[in-house]
């Protein structure tokens, strides 16, 4: 894929969120509903208020209240500590059920950007692998890391030619003739999932410079119902998809 090429993915991207979001006015604040959809393909809304001279964005305890309704117990130690890592991860922080960020006018881009990509990773909590109820799927994605002797860092940022900071999942030194290479492990891959994976991974090749990143997806197929359109968006991007069941024939990739 040549820059020019990559170019015109990343525009494309930002004229269709442009395109998609919509704002509407409350009593003393406003919403903006995001072309981002949770796991019942709702719209993720935010909600934004001026408190002072700053800018509050809340998800006014949708998030982790559809979380409880749906039996997701997040009082263990082992998800509340996942849960803080994520939020923490992404600089947002929880005030009782909301997930929330305080902010200015000129970092509003990236703190609402950083608010929705929490409210997908905190989404993908739903989702538990059958073979361990009480380990999180990233934590096995980290175990087999250990286990095949893949080296790698846990939670990376980088920057990508829009001005915003991606936080991936693991990054893996380069090896050889292979460059930097960057892991997201993902629960339940959607259709949104995938479109914000591919953006991040284009963004930041288009920093850096084209074959400037390897990018990897473990996928938790435990349940069977991983959507093969969703697999090949992630193929047609770079992105080197691998399903949990098959992850013993696809680490080599990794060393």
């Amino acid at each position: 894929m040549t820059t020019v090429e990559c170019k015109q993915l990343v525009n494309g991207y930002v004229s269709w969120l442009k395109e998609e979001l919509r704002i509407g006015q409350l009593d003393s604040s406003c919403v903006i509903s995001t072309p981002f959809l949770d796991r019942h393909n709702d719209e993720i809304e935010i909600y934004v208020e001026k408190r002072g001279d700053a800018i509050w964005l809340t998800d006014d305890g949708y998030t982790l209240n559809d979380l409880r309704h749906s039996s997701v117990a997040l009082d263990t130690d082992k998800r509340q500590r996942h849960l803080r890592s994520i939020i923490q991860g992404f600089g947002v922080r929880s005030e009782g059920n909301e997930l929330c960020v305080s902010t200015t006018p000129k970092d509003f881009p990236q703190r609402k950007h950083n608010l929705i990509q929490a409210i997908l990773a905190v989404n993908d909590m739903f989702v538990m692998g059958e073979e361990s109820v009480l380990q999180l799927f990233k934590e096995d994605v980290e175990k087999f890391l250990q286990l095949k002797g893949v080296s790698h860092f846990r939670d990376v940022k980088l920057a990508g030619y829009s001005g915003f900071d991606h936080k991936f999942d693991f990054a893996i030194p380069p090896r050889g003739d292979k460059p930097e290479g960057v892991i997201q492990a993902i629960n339940q891959l959607t259709r949104d999932r995938a479109a914000s994976l591919a953006f991040m991974i284009s963004d930041v090749e288009r920093e850096r410079g084209k074959g400037s990143l390897a990018a990897y997806a473990f996928i938790n197929d435990a349940d069977g119902s991983v959507n093969s359109e969703h697999l090949s968006a992630l193929s047609v991007y770079g992105i080197r998809p691998i399903t949990w069941s098959k992850r013993e024939y696809e680490v080599s990739v990794l060393n």
